[in-house]
Parts: structure tokens; C-alpha cells; sequence
């Protein structure tokens, strides 16, 4: 019946559509729901609203550039920067150790050990490997911090302006601090620090040797670029044969590899390289003679109140140096890990310069130390016959060029009577040596180009090319640097004191000694060596810088004149009573102001020397014999003992 009515109902009703398609049920539905919306004020013709074309657009344009963004960094990752990131990969991946080595030590002529190596560990902090967490990268600074003893803001400034990977933190750590750092870093409570071990110096009676075996330091940044092969972690010397020497005494250590996992796991361990140590060396040094002349300078220096002072003691017949004392000197072990702050301040700070070493690059007014080479020349030119006498009244008058009237008194310290050279060398004749190195009256002199030609046959004037860094030249004046330096012309009077070893003449210590072994050994001028071979290496040969540069006659009679100032000259009153013949030149530098430098040289035995032993004390009020009572007392004691000899 319901189906009856509902159909009637429609019976008379029409509609129309575009297609010519029945409308279903539910179209009528929606419809009257649309209309119920826009009576109560909605308007809305369709359900489902279409995007539009530009949106569509963008969200294509967008996808593409999504993929296009993707496919670049991927190509910058994978092909531009692969090849780095994947050596940065190797890196993480491996990691290269150093296994320590020990540096060569150095020993005496006898085979005593002056130098050893004790252990040292350090706490060294590899800054990629901190926790990149701010809060744990100050947890662990702070942690290590307290362990050490040390600032943590100074830690923090060391970390921000390092610009290696590494730091030291710590070095030499003590026994308890090095404990608890191992236990922590074991346990990896310290991410990025480790210990590395290593090895200190200990200069054994540090302060005798200190200028001739130097020291060693912490490798410095720039240091660090000049030099292949070292490390952060490596110390080289900085004086001494420590620096001369660096090539043969420096470690070279071993590498290790380690391989580990992305979780930092260690995976395989190998040795890549083994460990070398350094070679060690002997010395010519007399480590008991060093000792002796140390001891007896500054007894000198204690009664006369100064504090400077150098010895040197070479073997003529090799150049080998027996001893090298140059006063004040320092203790090299303050330079060291571990060595107290304060000491080393006060060091540096010190105005005597006792890390200044006076012996090779000191330069000096020599005084009468000049008279024998001026008169090894006179005899080579022949300028003077070996018996010829000059009248000596204790000094010699000469008449101004420019001025008849004006005269110029060049005075000796006493008056010698009749003097020959030999006699002349003994009692150290100033008028002798103002006639034949200047000129007066009908004696012609050497003059001062022939003076500082023979005077730099001597080596006086050049560095003796001695296996210790720092050497200085000493400096012999002419015409031609007075004019340039002093805008002067040069005079007679100039001459005449360059022959006495007045005025502008600066020679070092060393340059005197050499010069004097020259004459001790027959005309052989060596270069000095400290070194006298390498420990499982070559034997390092005398080296000549040259020789028959004065004809052995005439270094004769030069070494007849240095005996007769020990018998019956200016050194006679303490040479003369040893136990064996000696040869000897004294000598008293002017410096002004009532000071002189007082200077020895001494050669022995007299028939075959063995040591030229040269002694200077600087700045002695008035004249006074201090360095004869140290040579006396030094070659005393040196020939008493046979084992001393050669």
C-alpha cells in the first residue's frame, strides 16, 4: 500500500536532465540537504571543491626542487668532497700512536756518564676527541683540573688558542696525579686525554758542564715547521752540543696503529715502524781537569770580588777540547721538566748573563797575548833579525805629521834596556813591539795590513768552526772600517797600539787558545772539537784549517821566548817551581778607568805539549796577578796525576 501511494504521487511529476540519465535515489537526498544549508544562510553548490592549477604547479615545482636539492648534496658528499670525508673515515678509523725511544747520552773521555735519561709521563689532551656536549666538555676539564692542580680557565685559554690538535696539560706528572689519571682514562671517565710517556734529562754536576753540553727544550711552533720528523710531544736542544749535535743524539720513535670500530672498540693493532734510539757521544773533555779549573777560578774570583772569568784547555796536537769553563755559569737542569719556576726566573733575570758563554763568543781587548803572533810575522816577513836589539827607555817619542811641535809618548809599562824578540816576549816589551809592528826611526815595521793578514793566519778574526753553536768571530780593525765606522783616517798610533793588542781589537777566548796551539804544535792551526767520536758510528777525525803558514824555525825561537817567561820573565815567579817545563805568555788589557783584563796562555810539557791552557778574568781593578795562581795551581795538580796526560 505504501509503494501504491508513493508512486502516485510522482505519477505526474517530470524532470529533466542533460544526459538523459535516471537520478538516483541518494542525488535527491543531497539536494535537499544543499537546500537545507542555504535556508539556514550557507551557500555551498558542490562537496568537493577541486584544487587549483597553480597549486598544483608550485607543489610540483617544489617536489622537484626537493629532489634536486637532495641529489646535489649527495653529489657534493659522495664525488666533490668524498675523497676527504673518507680520508677524515680512514682517520677515525685509524689511529697512529708513537712508541718512545731513548736520545743518545753523552759521556767524558773516561767514559764517565754525564748525561742520563729518567722517565717521564705526560698528560696530553687530543681536543677532537672532547665530548662535544658543553656540559661534559667542563665536566671533564674541571675533573682533570682538580687531578692536576691547574686552572681550568688556563686549561680552557691553552684549548682555545692551540692551534695544534694536541695539548700538553701536565707534564712529568708525580706518582698519585698519574694513578688516578690512568684509572679515569682506562675507564674512559677522560674522553680525548692520554698519558705519554717520555723521557727527561739529568745533567749530572749540571753547573760545571752547563756551557758545553747546553740543554734541551720543549719543541716550540716554529720549531715545530723548520724540523721533519718531530712531534709535539718532542724536546731538541737548544744549546750546547745538545744543539749541535741534535741529528745524532735525537730519538726517533716508533709508530703503532690502531684500528677500531664506529664505537671507538679497538679492532687490530700493529706496528708500523720500530723505535731508534739516539746515538750516543764521547767527548775530549777531562771532566776532573773542568772541575779543577772551575774550582780554582772562582777562589780567584772570591778574593778579588768579581764574577767573570773564562778558561779553555785544548789537546794541540788534535784540537781536541779538554775543558771549557765560562763563568758564572748556570745549572741546565732548570730548563728540564719538573725544575722549580722561581730558580729559573731568577736565571734569566740574572744581569751577569750566566748563560752567556764568554768563551766562544766573548770578545776581548787581548793586551800583550798579541806579541808573539805580531812576532811570529816580523820573522816570517823578515822584517827583524831574531838577534837584532832594540833599546827599550820605557817608551818611545814621535813627531805629529801635521805638527812639528806636538809629539805623541807611546810608553811601555818598565823599561827593558837591550831587547831581542826572545826577550821581548818574556817580559813583554811594549817599545819592542811598537818598533817592529809600526815602525820607528830606521826600523821598518810589519804595519797594520800586514799585521791583520798574519793576525787572521792565527784565526784571530774568523770563527774557529768548534762543534758548539753561538760561536762569534772576534774582530781585528783596518783602514778601511775606520774610516766607514769612525769616519777617521787611520794613524801610526793606531798601529802602533793594534800591536800590543790596544784599542779596537776584540778576539774571543777561543781564538786565543787555538792560535797559541798553533804555536805549541809546530803550525798546525786545528779546528777545536768537543766531540771525539760517536757510540757505534764513525770516530770523528782532527780537522786542519791549515798549517806551515809560519816556518817551523821561526815558531821556535817564538816558543824559546814564551819558556823564558816562565824562567826568567813575567811568569816566572809561579811557573817556574812545577814539575814540569812550561811555556807561557802573559797579558793586561786596558780598558779604562783603572780595569784590565787579565790574561794567561800556558803550554806543556814545553818539548811535547799536550794542553795550551788559556785563563781570562774580566774587569780587575788595578793591576794584579789572578790568572797565574789558577794556571800554577791547575797544571799542579794535572801532571801529579799520569792518567790525566793525553
Amino acid at each position: 500500500m505504501f509503494k501504491f501511494r508513493l508512486v502516485k504521487e510522482f505519477k505526474n511529476k517530470k524532470v529533466k536532465i542533460r544526459f538523459k540519465e535516471d537520478i538516483e535515489p541518494q542525488e535527491i537526498l543531497l539536494d535537499s540537504f544543499v537546500q537545507k544549508k542555504e535556508e539556514l544562510g550557507f551557500s555551498e553548490k558542490k562537496i568537493e571543491v577541486p584544487l587549483q592549477k597553480r597549486v598544483l604547479q608550485g607543489l610540483l615545482i617544489f617536489t622537484f626542487l626537493l629532489f634536486f636539492l637532495l641529489f646535489a648534496k649527495t653529489f657534493q658528499l659522495q664525488i666533490i668532497q668524498g675523497k676527504d670525508f673518507s680520508q677524515l673515515a680512514e682517520k677515525n678509523k685509524f689511529i697512529v700512536y708513537s712508541i718512545q725511544s731513548e736520545r743518545g747520552v753523552i759521556y767524558d773521555r773516561d767514559g764517565n756518564q754525564l748525561v742520563f735519561n729518567q722517565p717521564s709521563f705526560d698528560l696530553v689532551l687530543d681536543i677532537k676527541n672532547l665530548p662535544q656536549s658543553d656540559f661534559e666538555k667542563n665536566k671533564v676539564l674541571a675533573e682533570v683540573s682538580e687531578i692536576c692542580q691547574k686552572d681550568i680557565a688556563t686549561l680552557k685559554k691553552e684549548i682555545e688558542k692551540s692551534e695544534s690538535p694536541h695539548i700538553f696539560v701536565s707534564e712529568n706528572l708525580e706518582y698519585q696525579p698519574l694513578i688516578i689519571l690512568e684509572a679515569k682514562i682506562s675507564s674512559k671517565e677522560l674522553p680525548g686525554f692520554k698519558i705519554e710517556q717520555n723521557s727527561a734529562r739529568n745533567y749530572q754536576q749540571g753547573e760545571i758542564f752547563s756551557h758545553l753540553i747546553g740543554y734541551t727544550g720543549k719543541i716550540t711552533s716554529q720549531e715545530l715547521k723548520n724540523f721533519e720528523g718531530y712531534s709535539i710531544f718532542d724536546w731538541l736542544g737548544k744549546t750546547g752540543i745538545e744543539k749541535s749535535y741534535e741529528e745524532i743524539l735525537r730519538k726517533i720513535p716508533g709508530k703503532v696503529q690502531i684500528e677500531r670500530d664506529a664505537l671507538g672498540n679497538l679492532k687490530d693493532e700493529k706496528i708500523i715502524t720500530l723505535p731508534e734510539s739516539g746515538k750516543s757521544l764521547i767527548l775530549w773533555l777531562d771532566s776532573e781537569l773542568q772541575e779543577k779549573i772551575k774550582e780554582e777560578l772562582e777562589k780567584q774570583l772570591n778574593k778579588i770580588g768579581t764574577e767573570k772569568a773564562v778558561a779553555i784547555a785544548l789537546n794541540p796536537k788534535t784540537g781536541g777540547v779538554k775543558a771549557l769553563v765560562s763563568l758564572p755559569d748556570f745549572n741546565n737542569n732548570l730548563f728540564q721538566k719538573g725544575a722549580d719556576i722561581n730558580d729559573l726566573k731568577n736565571l734569566l733575570k740574572n744581569p751577569q748573563e750566566p748563560l752567556f758563554n764568554r768563551v766562544i763568543a766573548g770578545r776581548y781587548l787581548t793586551g800583550s797575548i798579541i806579541k808573539p803572533l805580531i812576532a811570529s810575522a816580523v820573522l816570517q816577513e823578515q822584517i827583524i833579525s831574531p838577534e837584532k836589539k832594540i833599546h827599550c827607555q820605557g817608551k818611545i817619542v814621535v813627531q805629529d805629521f801635521w805638527d812639528p811641535e806636538k809629539v805623541w809618548e807611546y810608553e811601555d809599562w818598565t823599561t827593558h834596556s837591550w831587547t831581542d824578540i826572545r826577550k821581548a816576549i818574556a817580559e813583554s816589551c811594549n817599545v819592542y813591539f811598537y818598533t817592529v809592528g809600526g815602525g820607528y826611526g830606521e826600523q821598518e815595521g810589519l804595519g797594520p795590513t800586514k799585521i791583520k793578514e798574519y793576525l787572521e793566519l792565527f784565526g784571530w778574526g774568523e770563527k774557529t768552526g768548534i762543534d758548539l753553536p753561538g760561536e762569534k768571530k772576534g774582530f781585528i780593525p783596518d783602514k778601511e772600517w775606520k774610516k766607514k765606522v769612525l769616519e777617521e783616517g787611520w794613524w801610526d798610533g793606531n798601529t802602533y797600539y793594534l800591536s800590543i793588542g790596544q784599542e779596537y781589537l776584540l778576539i774571543t777566548p777561543l781564538e786565543v787558545a787555538n792560535a797559541f796551539s798553533a804555536i805549541a804544535n809546530g803550525g798546525i792551526l786545528f779546528q777545536p772539537q768537543v766531540v771525539q767520536k760517536i757510540v757505534g758510528g764513525e770516530e770523528i777525525e782532527p780537522k786542519i784549517i791549515r798549517k806551515d803558514f809560519i816556518s817551523p824555525e821561526n815558531l821556535q825561537i817564538i816558543r824559546e821566548g814564551m819558556r823564558q817567561a816562565v824562567t826568567n820573565g813575567s811568569a816566572t815567579d809561579w811557573l817556574n817551581s812545577l814539575s814540569v817545563e812550561v811555556a807561557a805568555k802573559t797579558g793586561t788589557a786596558e780598558i779604562g778607568g783603572d780595569y784590565y783584563h787579565n790574561w794567561v796562555t800556558v803550554f806543556a810539557p814545553y818539548e811535547n805539549p799536550e794542553i795550551v791552557l788559556t785563563i781570562m778574568v774580566e774587569n780587575i781593578k788595578e793591576i794584579q796577578s789572578v790568572v797565574l795562581p789558577v794556571a800554577k795551581n791547575v797544571l799542579e795538580w794535572y801532571f801529579s796525576n799520569e792518567k790525566r796526560k793525553m
